[in-house]
């Protein structure tokens, strides 16, 4: 198994959190919304005094709850001993404590995880969201993909994989079933207008690009993170390196579920010369975490945000907003601010418990409140951007 990650903070399915009305979409090829912390990519500080706009961890609104570390490895430990399955014993446990966030993964399931870190999974190629009925349905498929090539596109319902029916399950359930050996094959069930058909396709090892760049006319130059994977932050760097002297940048978070918060310090430190990103806690310690020096600080910038927006994309937005680097333009971002420790149990399933949240750098705990855009807009925003960067002296 994979080295455990120190600290993590990743969306879960919003069936731990029915009230949202936010449809979650995530890849059913590639489980996205992962971040984990390296404790040696932060600094310990000082606990903020009373008064201090920092905060306690119990102030932090719609504080989620956690389960205790102790009583879920001894739940795993026990249905172990008894020939039962340690994973069910230790989620169960998990479920009653009303740790919105915390899930427990097997071998499998956890070896997935650290390959969608790395930007690489083995599937179909076919993103997915789960609808408030329950129904699965494809939202977008990846091109030269076994998905595309079996002729899958948006808009399809996902009935069932290799005969097992999907509706009702959790797309997580759902991304387990599509999982496997690289050249496997897998059967879908499909419908589309009504009607019934199956495809088989073969899994095939697939790569998603988390950066994507482009120029428009008047030089500005839009920098979409599709999540924060393993080398998107430097990513991030080259591209502002690369932009046209003096020309504005749109950071496009839209739609960004989180990722690694390595990766997402290291994006944020493109427009920063050092300082502080976020403070965050681990069972009542706090710590932070630091910009490189050395970014772009006089470059005209915006920040593209809406409710999909998540995790460590928070992260680097309340930073570039606390600081007054960038304008934030969009809509409320989705407030997941807590912070999740794995934990190895006895039958090597691996636990995640939330222990803390983060903070921005002006004090803000933004779980459950998310980050308000300084201008808010919806399908116009980028429109909205490229006029914000206008009035900042770029563009037309």
């Amino acid at each position: 198994m994979p080295g455990l990650p120190a600290l993590c903070l990743r969306p879960r399915d919003l069936r731990r959190g029915a009230v949202l009305t936010l449809v979650f979409l995530v890849s059913v090829a590639a489980a996205a919304g992962t971040g984990c912390w390296d404790p040696a990519d932060a600094r310990t500080v000082a606990a903020p005094q009373a008064g201090q706009p920092a905060g306690a961890l119990s102030e932090a609104p719609h504080q989620t709850g956690t389960a205790d570390r102790e009583a879920v490895a001894r739940a795993a430990a026990e249905a172990v001993a008894e020939g039962k399955s340690g994973k069910k014993a230790a989620q169960e446990v998990v479920s009653r404590s009303g740790d919105r966030w915390g899930t427990v993964y097997d071998r499998g399931e956890y070896a997935a995880f650290a390959e969608d870190l790395d930007g690489r999974w083995t599937g179909v190629g076919l993103w997915a969201g789960r609808r408030r009925d329950g129904r699965i349905e494809v939202d977008k498929v990846q091109p030269d993909s076994p998905a595309a090539r079996a002729g899958l596109r948006a808009g399809d319902r996902l009935l069932s994989v290799d005969g097992q029916g999907v509706t009702g399950l959790a797309v997580a359930d759902v991304v387990a079933l599509l999982r496997g050996r690289e050249g496997t094959p897998v059967v879908l069930g499909l419908s589309r207008d009504g009607a019934d058909r199956t495809e088989t396709v073969r899994r095939q090892q697939l790569r998603a690009e988390p950066v994507t760049v482009r120029r428009l006319a008047d030089g500005t130059t839009v920098i979409k993170v599709a999540s924060f994977t393993r080398g998107s932050g430097e990513r991030v760097r080259e591209a502002v390196r690369e932009a046209p002297p003096g020309a504005g940048v749109m950071l496009d978070l839209r739609g960004n579920p989180g990722g690694l918060v390595t990766e997402a310090v290291t994006a944020a430190s493109a427009f920063l010369d050092g300082g502080l990103v976020a403070t965050y806690d681990v069972r009542g310690s706090e710590r932070a975490l630091y910009a490189q020096p050395g970014g772009d600080t006089a470059r005209p910038l915006v920040a593209l945000v809406d409710g999909g927006t998540m995790s460590a994309a928070e992260l680097v937005t309340g930073a570039l907003q606390d600081r007054g680097r960038a304008v934030t333009v969009g809509t409320r971002t989705f407030g997941k601010a807590s912070v999740q420790m794995p934990t190895e149990l006895p039958d090597g399933s691996v636990a995640e418990l939330t222990v803390g949240t983060y903070r921005t750098p002006a004090g803000r705990s933004l779980d459950g409140g998310g980050i308000t855009p300084d201008l808010a807009a919806g399908d116009g925003a980028e429109e909205r951007a490229r006029k914000v960067l206008g009035g900042l002296g770029v563009g037309p």
